[in-house]
């Protein structure tokens, strides 16, 4: 879509979707390795927490001169807490990356039917042509009844087309069968299953038809009202803490002024001790900027290019007191 003129019409669109640190992230990032050259590929993101980390984790690696572009939607499930901030963000976007393909990457907690309805909508039917849904499991946690009783975790199944099951090369001899048995109970008759590790899918599982429908089970209220915090002025204290809370899990967040550089040893040292469901950072330490990502696998770390300021997002059952102390004796200097 080169000519800005031209209509902006049937955009091949994907949800990829899962629960909290089974990989979206990683696979979109492999999918954006993988796009054609001559493609404009655009990325919506949506974030459980207030903070919103997954888009400087997106451009640290990828940037509009590579025709990759990214838009972020954090603060819940993009359809109900922030359900107009996502039609502006995604109008934004696509006007600004006309893009050749779209990816949307819900949070782990979100609703994707409702997605699925947002996205179907008569604004966006000939606007958006809804291809097939990626939901990415980790078999191992079908024994968790956490995962198998919670709403989102199942529904995700049961919308997707693939049933991507990821983390194979972590599974023990039955978790691929144990899969397969799940979601011929709880997926659609239709949906395939396949298994991959380190989130890589291949180009071609994204095109064709989805088969899902999108009629939403349920109706969810609007939530209050309330600035983003993604970019909020940052007072002088020098960061800005968030709280957030839904779907049995607590967020917090804080995001730093750019003259906040922190102490890289003392900074993986803290973060490898959080007991938490999920934690995504990226910060400015005194050899570079870096970008983690915490599972229940463990902590990696990866070099990034830039970012405009160091955040992160912590996704736990419980908020520890603890936290904020332990990382602002982080940080070494202001610049």
């Amino acid at each position: 879509m080169s000519s800005n003129t031209q209509k902006i019409s049937a955009i091949p669109t994907n949800i990829i979707t899962g629960f909290l640190g089974v990989g979206k992230t990683s696979a979109i990032l492999h999918l954006l390795k993988e796009k054609p050259a001559n493609e404009r590929w655009a990325v919506l993101v949506n974030e459980f927490g207030e903070i919103g980390v997954d888009g400087s984790l997106f451009e640290g690696q990828h940037s509009e001169e590579q025709a990759v572009f990214i838009r972020e939607v954090p603060g819940g499930c993009m359809c109900c807490a922030a359900g107009l901030p996502m039609q502006i963000a995604l109008n934004q976007l696509l006007t600004r990356a006309r893009p050749d393909r779209l990816l949307i990457e819900p949070t782990g907690l979100g609703h994707p039917k409702e997605v699925l309805q947002a996205l179907s909508s008569e604004h966006y039917q000939e606007v958006l042509d809804i291809q097939k849904i990626l939901t990415l499991v980790d078999a191992r946690k079908l024994s968790d009844k956490r995962y198998t009783e919670h709403d989102t975790f199942n529904q995700q199944i049961t919308i997707a087309d693939i049933v991507v099951g990821n983390k194979q090369d972590l599974y023990q001899n039955k978790d691929n069968a144990k899969l397969e048995a799940y979601v011929k109970q709880k997926g659609s008759t239709e949906a395939e299953v396949i298994f991959t590790q380190n989130g890589k899918i291949k180009l071609t599982h994204l095109s064709g038809k989805t088969s899902a429908t999108a009629k939403s089970h349920h109706h969810h209220h609007p939530a209050e009202k309330r600035p983003l915090l993604s970019d909020a002025p940052i007072p002088e204290c020098g960061y800005i803490k968030a709280i957030n809370e839904g779907e049995g899990f607590h967020s917090i967040g804080w995001r730093f002024s750019s003259t906040r550089v922190f102490h890289r040893e003392k900074l993986f040292s803290f973060l490898s001790s959080i007991r938490a469901e999920r934690m995504k950072a990226v910060f400015i330490t005194e050899d570079g900027v870096f970008g983690y990502n915490l599972t229940s696998d463990g902590l990696t770390e990866i070099k990034l290019g830039d970012c405009m300021g160091s955040r992160i997002e912590i996704i736990s059952d419980h908020i520890n007191d603890e936290w904020e102390t332990q990382l602002i004796a982080c940080i070494l200097a202001d610049v």
